[in-house]
C-alpha cells in the first residue's frame, strides 16, 4: 500500500488552493478475456476481487477513479476513445492483461496510442497486476510534478 500523501499532490505547504482530485483512468482487458498462462499467479477472479480494494486506496488517497473495460475486439479502441473523450486524465494506468498477453500485442499499441493522442498531458503508467496499482499512479503522477 502506498502512503497516502505520495498520491496526490500536496498544495497545505504552499497555500494554494486545492485543486480539483487528479483523475485516474484504469485501463485494462475484461477479466474473462484474459489468457493467465502470461500472468502466473493471477486468476479472473482475483482481478476482479481486487477491484474495490484498489479504488478505495487511490480515492482515500484524493483520487478520482474511473475504469476503462476492452474486449479484445473490434470496440475496444473505441471504448477507450469515448472514456478519454469524457474525462480529463492527470493519469491513465494499462493493466498487464493489455500489456503482458504476447497475443495482445497489437491491442496494447492502439492503447498506447490513442492515449498519447487524446490525453498527451496524462502520464502513462503500467501495473504487473492489481497489487500495484496504486504504486504505478504515483509512479506516473511523480512524472507530473515539477
Amino acid at each position: 500500500m502506498v502512503p497516502n500523501d505520495e498520491l496526490a499532490s500536496p498544495t497545505a505547504e504552499t497555500g494554494a488552493t486545492p485543486a480539483a482530485a487528479p483523475r485516474v483512468l484504469l485501463v485494462g482487458v475484461d477479466p474473462a478475456l484474459v489468457d493467465f498462462r502470461a500472468l502466473p499467479g493471477l486468476t479472473a477472479a482475483e482481478v476482479r476481487g481486487a477491484r474495490a480494494e484498489v479504488d478505495a486506496e487511490l480515492a482515500a488517497a484524493g483520487l478520482t477513479v474511473e475504469r476503462c473495460v476492452l474486449d479484445l475486439g473490434a470496440t475496444a479502441e473505441a471504448t477507450l476513445r469515448r472514456a478519454l473523450v469524457d474525462g480529463d486524465f492527470t493519469c491513465v494506468v494499462i493493466g498487464a492483461g493489455v500489456r503482458v498477453v504476447p497475443e495482445n500485442l497489437p491491442l496494447f499499441e492502439r492503447v498506447v496510442n490513442t492515449v498519447h493522442r487524446l490525453a498527451p498531458e496524462a502520464a502513462i503508467g503500467f501495473n504487473t497486476d492489481p497489487a500495484d496499482t496504486a504504486d504505478a499512479v504515483r509512479r506516473a503522477l511523480a512524472t507530473t510534478r515539477p
